[in-house]
């Protein structure tokens, strides 16, 4: 799905605090997202491992972690990283941590990460921990969010002020989609975004690849004083540790990745999976929609899915005006239309939104679109997710915007899934602008001589879709796959208790589930 800026963010949020963020926009009280500890030491510190490395990279290995007491018995620190991997000597950024330490007896620290990219693990742990791991976990293991370079709490990347990036997010870009007006237009969008992260962030906008990040991720165990890495990774999460598994295979001690990507698939390929898994859920929303006597739609799921195309079609002709003066257009309503689309729990306020546009009304809409990119409600922006994402997946492919190769990727996309498929189109021109350019080849990860990894992919996963997880369980040397049978973004702690004694076996235990097993 395209906006102005001509990306495709429909992977940024791909993540399952996304729910939460619906939940608190429609006044929903999630249970069990709020747990109340004893205070924590007002201070305490972390002895690093004695690691055998470079000189240049001695002071960030060897230094001691202060933790303070903050977020309801949490506990909070700094870390300090290279901001150049390849040349330690010539700065340093910080990376924020915390974690809630282990309430029985602690075998170790359990780096979270909540997908993205662009996600704040720091916000994940602070907010709601008890939707990120279980209480078996918590029992055993320091859970620690960190936000990785770029994002969030850590050094992040700079861009836009908020009505700046209103304008780049939610604007009606002139022209007909994929006519040479509407292109030119976009690549301006683009190329002005660009500029203004280079300027606001610095050197660093060109140091946030996953690479990197991965070498921060080891440091990190390091410095919490863990000899081998403990790592559950959601969504883009589980990119970066498969990252730091071929990178550190012998530093591996229990990786879980839930709701995986393919390190192999090109930037096209994740488009056009992504637009099928969309497509698929969409597909689900309106079975189980039409069995309901509220249901906006009627007749069968082929007529429900034209109805939707046509509201498409409709605001794309003619946008809805809000009452805030922004006005509903296609690329908008997409982005309603797949937030709730991660969670089957979130399919009313679907149902809840599609009546609203149908009457006209662009209120729920903005209401779900704004949720997705955590715009508030005073207008502001709640993170920089939207800067970290391009900014991080700019550098991890490699983008072409040529328009005679954009529009054939089109149409492919197009007749892949008709219904979401032409929104997520010409999503090159967003980082084939972008003022660093990749160096990275994707392709499969081995991660030879690590410890086993657990992959764990839901069936009817829209963000990440299954087909990723078997691709990446196969692509490991030591990789094994659990199949969650069912709708959803991930499947840890979200789906059944299948899921989780098995996730739990083995990251307490190292016990490895049967081949083939599905829940």
């Amino acid at each position: 799905m395209t906006n102005r800026s001509g990306r495709s963010p429909l992977s940024r949020r791909a993540t399952r605090t996304a729910l939460v963020a619906i939940a608190a926009i429609t006044a929903l009280t999630l249970s069990g997202c709020v747990t109340w500890f004893l205070p924590a030491k007002s201070s305490s510190t972390s002895s690093p491992v004695k690691e055998s490395v470079a000189a240049d990279l001695k002071p960030f290995y060897d230094q001691v972690l202060t933790w303070s007491g903050c977020a309801s018995g949490k506990q909070c620190a700094t870390a300090k990283a290279p901001l150049d991997w390849k040349n330690p000597s010539a700065g340093e950024i910080e990376l924020a941590l915390i974690r809630q330490t282990a309430k029985g007896t602690k075998q170790g620290s359990l780096l979270v990460n909540p997908g993205g990219p662009g996600g704040s693990g720091y916000d994940f742990v602070k907010n709601s921990v008890d939707y990120a791991t279980d209480s078996a976990l918590q029992n055993s293991f320091d859970v620690v969010g960190f936000d990785p370079r770029g994002v969030g709490h850590s050094t992040a990347v700079k861009c836009y002020d908020a009505k700046q990036m209103d304008d780049y997010l939610y604007s009606i870009t002139p022209g007909e989609r994929g006519s040479d007006q509407w292109i030119a237009a976009n690549t301006v969008a683009a190329k002005d975004f660009g500029a203004a992260c280079a300027k606001n962030t610095g050197k660093m906008l060109s140091e946030v690849d996953t690479v990197s990040a991965a070498r921060d991720l080891d440091l990190l165990r390091s410095v919490l004083g863990d000899k081998k890495l403990n790592y559950l990774g959601y969504s883009y999460g589980t990119y970066l540790g498969a990252v730091y598994a071929d990178l550190y295979p012998g530093k591996t001690g229990r990786l879980v990745l839930d709701g995986a990507l393919d390190p192999a698939a090109s930037n096209f390929d994740v488009t056009k999976v992504q637009a099928q898994g969309f497509e698929s859920a969409l597909r689900a929303y309106l079975t189980d929609c039409l069995k309901k006597k509220d249901c906006p739609f009627s007749g069968t799921v082929d007529e429900g899915m034209q109805t939707i195309a046509s509201l498409l079609a409709a605001v794309e002709k003619s946008p809805i005006r809000n009452s805030d003066g922004r006005e509903l257009g296609a690329n908008t309503l997409v982005t309603a239309i797949i937030y709730p689309l991660y969670d089957a729990t979130a399919w009313s306020y679907l149902s809840d939104m599609f009546s609203s546009v149908k009457k006209g009304d662009a209120s729920y809409a903005f209401t779900l679109a704004d949720a997705y990119n955590n715009r508030q409600e005073d207008g502001t922006y709640g993170d920089n997710s939207t800067e970290a994402f391009m900014a991080i997946n700019c550098l991890d492919y490699t983008y072409d915007d040529d328009p005679t190769l954009m529009r054939a990727q089109a149409a492919e996309l197009a007749s892949a899934a008709p219904v979401i498929g032409p929104y997520m189109a010409y999503g090159d021109i967003g980082c084939g602008n972008w003022p660093y350019k990749s160096t990275y080849e994707r392709g499969p990860i081995a991660a030879k001589g690590s410890a086993p990894i657990l992959v764990v992919g839901t069936t009817n996963d829209p963000a990440t879709p299954y087909v990723w997880a078997k691709n990446l369980a196969g692509e490991l040397e030591n990789g094994h796959l659990l199949t969650y049978k069912g709708e959803g973004h991930t499947a840890y702690n979200k789906s059944n208790s299948c899921v989780n004694d098995t996730v739990d076996a083995f990251l307490l235990k190292g016990t490895l589930p049967a081949d083939g097993k599905t829940c």
